[in-house]
């Protein structure tokens, strides 16, 4: 989905993208063996990133019938739930790295005894005739695995915080016709910079379901056909949508929900 990033790549997610190809041209030179540190490695590291293009849905969900869609994705799925508690740092960089702000996220899994980081950079949605004729929004993206002191390596390099946010929920992550990760949770807002543990709701009772799956452009047409079959067993309960058309809470939803709590989950899907 490099073709795919033609929409929102041209800016930081340029710079990105040729960072990460100079780095596996060195690599598969035998110049390096192993990913290595950047330019400022007294802050932090980050091991060679990862690109690939990522299609999803988004939607919302009464907090009501969050157990609801657990059992139904529990029957969906066959796995267990993971649970989700991470810190989300939005980072914007300053003039001195150039003309065009590049925005990059960090993010800080706190469910682990250790704390992991990873920096994350999504870029602009694919665009065309193709991009219109599918349900399901396809756009590129970069990731990588980063130390603890990733935080004051960006704000060496002349990055500073936009935002912050703590989401709190649960993910699925199966196999069907494609990765799939399935996450609910809710976002919050910190009152106080990185006092996480004082983070309130930003929109009370209501929950965020994502729908995701990575391609490459050899096979997103068949990662959009999988998400797209997979979202139609989550109706009425759920309506997905490409992030930021919103279609709100269903009418069904809480029908959809009675149904499956009495059932409890018993049936085989």
């Amino acid at each position: 989905a490099n073709r795919t990033a033609e929409g929102g790549g041209k800016s930081g997610g340029s710079r990105l993208h040729s960072s990460v190809n100079r780095l596996k041209g060195r690599e598969k030179e035998g110049l390096i063996e192993h990913p290595p540190p950047v330019v400022g490695a007294a802050f932090g590291y980050l091991s060679l990133p990862i690109g690939e293009a990522i299609a999803g849905f988004h939607g919302v969900l009464c907090f009501d019938h969050v157990e609801a869609l657990e059992i139904l994705l529990q029957g969906l799925c066959g796995v267990h739930r993971e649970r989700l508690r991470v810190h989300e740092l939005c980072l914007k960089s300053g003039p001195n790295l150039g003309p065009v702000a590049s925005e990059v996220r960090l993010l800080c899994d706190l469910e682990h005894s250790e704390p992991t980081w990873t920096v994350k950079h999504i870029g602009g949605a694919m665009r065309g005739a193709g991009a219109d004729q599918i349900s399901v929004l396809v756009r590129s993206m970069i990731e990588s695995k980063a130390s603890k002191n990733v935080l004051r390596l960006f704000y060496g390099l002349g990055y500073k915080l936009e935002n912050e946010l703590l989401r709190v929920g649960f993910a699925f992550h199966f196999q069907r016709g494609a990765q799939i990760t399935v996450t609910v949770s809710s976002i919050n807002k910190m009152l106080k910079l990185h006092a996480t543990d004082e983070a309130v709701p930003v929109t009370p009772g209501i929950q965020l379901v994502e729908v995701t799956a990575p391609a490459t452009p050899e096979n997103y047409s068949e990662v959009v056909a999988a998400v797209s079959s997979f979202c139609e067993y989550l109706a009425p309960l759920l309506h997905l949508s490409k992030p930021g058309i919103s279609t709100g809470v269903v009418p069904t939803a809480a029908a959809a929900a009675a149904s499956l709590m009495s059932d409890g989950g018993g049936t085989t899907l």
